[in-house]
């Protein structure tokens, strides 16, 4: 986050810390976040959003809508029968390479991670909004308790931070993962409809990628096997780099890069 977007986040976020809520756990995210940390009993109407902590996890609401990052809503598409259809998946799928890498430049909520990271990938996950980042860590250590992720989760590893960033110190340090995915968030829609109600939530904390030519650079430089960018199926490409080949759904589509060695 830049300056401003911290300024503005303090402005409209407070951290609510539950009656079952960890009171430590509760007062070191809401500094982490630089924001104010509220009781259940305290009045909360001065903040757009809260985020609520409970015995049962992190919430980002707005009053009206509510988010959690859960993990397990993805465990039907985590049936090898399923995974194995995955647009994702067989897109990036590297062959003969038994312990593949990746880094998911833009994780978000972490699904498309969890997918590779399901598929065999070990996952490194770039976000770089620390609301998100803190929902996709709550999500995260909630899997490590849970029987039927724990061993796919524990090939994941989130770093809060801008993903060029962190690509550049990896290229840096000769660190070269086998694939790197980018997921820049799809142009604005113009019709509200067309964006999942409980995600209207994410879009007042981070906005469409405003820089893919950078992003796209980044991800190049660490020269992986391969790129693969997810974009919407009649949608521009990335930077109008033209991919070395396409695997196409409905909805979305994922372009490749694939890189010399």
């Amino acid at each position: 986050m830049d300056d401003r977007t911290e300024d503005a986040l303090r402005d409209k976020l407070a951290v609510v810390a539950c009656a079952d809520a960890d009171g430590g756990t509760a007062a070191r995210l809401a500094d982490h976040l630089g924001v104010s940390l509220l009781g259940e009993g305290d009045d909360p109407s001065a903040y757009p959003l809260r985020l609520k902590l409970g015995g049962d996890g992190l919430t980002l609401t707005d009053g009206s809508m509510a988010l959690r990052a859960d993990l397990r809503n993805m465990l039907p598409r985590l049936k090898p029968a399923n995974l194995s259809r995955e647009l994702l998946v067989r897109a990036a799928k590297i062959k003969g390479v038994d312990a593949p890498t990746a880094v998911d430049a833009t994780a978000g909520l972490g699904a498309d991670a969890l997918l590779l990271a399901a598929a065999g990938f070990t996952v490194t996950l770039f976000e770089r909004d620390r609301v998100i980042a803190a929902l996709l860590a709550d999500a995260l250590r909630r899997a490590e308790g849970d029987s039927d992720l724990a061993d796919i989760v524990c090939r994941m590893r989130l770093v809060e931070g801008d993903s060029v960033e962190g690509l550049r110190r990896m290229a840096q340090a000769g660190e070269s993962p086998d694939v790197v995915y980018l997921d820049p968030m799809f142009p604005e829609r113009t019709k509200s409809a067309a964006v999942k109600k409980k995600f209207q939530l994410l879009h007042h904390l981070e906005r469409p990628c405003a820089d893919p030519e950078l992003l796209l650079e980044a991800a190049r430089a660490v020269r992986p096997r391969k790129v693969v960018i997810k974009r919407p199926v009649k949608g521009p490409q990335l930077a109008g780099v033209k991919p070395s080949h396409t695997i196409a759904g409905k909805a979305v589509r994922y372009d490749c890069i694939v890189l010399p060695r």
